[in-house]
């Protein structure tokens, strides 16, 4: 779990690479979900910063599919000299425990390196919904069962866990919508209407009014959103 705060990760090194100076040539960070996700800002800030630092290239490569499990499995194949990093997140460590099969093994055959950070998930909701908290929304999405889309990064992914979680504890039928690529402009639109997101992906939306967060998964209350100088607490999901 201390890999799923958000660490940048890379295949074992070999003997040789190790006695070389690094690195040597540029250097490829997988992100294993799409640009413009919370992964992909964060592996691209990390990855300027070291080009800066090593003289090196970092360049950011988005392989997205089975929940991170693609672009994770790529790494695992890449030769292990170093020059091939996987920004790894919460997803990796959920899939370790969802699949039963998978072709390799992430405890064994990723090495962290650095842990770079984390966030909570927020459950926001297009403002065409009506409800303005959880129980409102529970309450809506029992009366209106099987015609709220929820949006996720795709089946399998952190943001889909959240969501299948949150019907089973609240016995509420939300249509499950996977995307490949982002989900925040089917949310703006409407065409999805609640997802259990990043704060990365969602804040400024949030703070500009046009989505509405109802919940964030930490224990206690969060201060950090609003609209200009209204600040409110957004309670946790229970």
């Amino acid at each position: 779990m201390h890999v799923a705060t958000g660490a940048a990760a890379l295949a074992a090194v070999s003997r040789i690479a190790r006695a070389q100076a690094y690195p040597s040539r540029p250097v490829r960070i997988i992100v294993p979900f799409p640009a413009g996700q919370a992964s992909d800002t964060v592996a691209r800030l990390v990855g300027q910063s070291l080009s800066e630092r090593l003289a090196q290239p970092f360049v950011i490569e988005n392989r997205t599919g089975a929940g991170g499990n693609i672009g994770t499995e790529s790494v695992v194949r890449a030769t292990p000299d170093g020059h091939t990093l996987l920004l790894v997140g919460l997803s990796n460590a959920m899939n370790a425990t969802l699949y039963k099969k998978l072709n390799f093994n992430f405890i064994r055959e990723i090495a962290p390196v650095a842990s770079i950070g984390g966030a909570p998930y927020l459950m926001v909701v297009n403002p065409s919904v009506p409800a303005k908290t959880v129980p409102e929304f529970i309450a809506y999405a029992k009366a209106n069962p099987s015609k709220i889309n929820m949006g996720s990064s795709g089946s399998g992914s952190v943001s889909h866990i959240f969501g299948e979680r949150f019907k089973m504890m609240t016995g509420v039928n939300l249509v499950h919508v996977p995307y490949r690529g982002g989900y925040v402009p089917d949310l703006l639109s409407g065409q999805v209407q609640v997802v259990f997101g990043t704060i990365s992906s969602c804040i400024q939306y949030i703070r500009g009014g046009m989505l509405r967060a109802l919940a964030v998964t930490t224990v206690t209350p969060r201060r950090a959103i609003g609209m200009g100088s209204v600040r409110r607490k957004i309670r946790p999901l229970r």
